[in-house]
């Protein structure tokens, strides 16, 4: 637990918390219209990055999860070639901590940044050299279809997204 903190400490101290637009996919189909109560979530992810690991077995990565539809999403899990596990955090104030899920609320988002909401991509098959590409499935309940796949790039430590 104590690397996590580590990790966690580091990269709030060098990395700025702002998704900058990287990919932008529908998990369902639509008219465009905005959220109604009782539609169905539809979901899109924008912004997505993983700053390249200080350590050679865990990384964090970032994104935001856009729900236009009129009925709330869960993010449950995530997978990744990258990681012999990915985790859902939240982080109050300096403690970090597990969650079972993140919510995409009805006509809002869903932010995962640095000191807030995030993944943990843990035991790491590799270490990622910045400009290399990352690929998270994500899988939600009450959205369809269920998983979402989206690709991320590795950025430098010290990167600031716009924002």
């Amino acid at each position: 637990m104590s690397r996590r903190r580590a990790l966690a400490g580091a990269l709030g101290g060098t990395a700025a918390v702002a998704v900058a637009a990287t990919a932008a996919v529908l998990l369902s189909g639509g008219s465009g219209a905005s959220a109604q109560a009782g539609t169905p979530a539809k979901l899109s992810v924008s912004g997505g990055y993983l700053p390249q690991p200080l350590l050679t077995d865990l990384a964090a990565a970032y994104f935001t999860v856009t729900n236009s539809g009129g009925t709330p999403a869960e993010l449950t899990s995530v997978s990744s070639p990258l990681a012999a596990h990915v985790t859902l955090h939240s982080t109050k104030g300096t403690t970090m901590y597990q969650v079972p899920e993140l919510t995409v609320p009805a006509g809002g988002r869903l932010t995962l940044g640095v000191g807030d909401n995030h993944l943990m991509l843990e035991n790491l098959t590799r270490k990622p050299p910045v400009g290399a590409k990352v690929t998270l499935t994500l899988h939600f309940t009450h959205a369809t279809p269920a998983t979402l796949t989206v690709t991320v790039p590795v950025r430098p430590t010290t990167y600031h997204p716009e924002g």
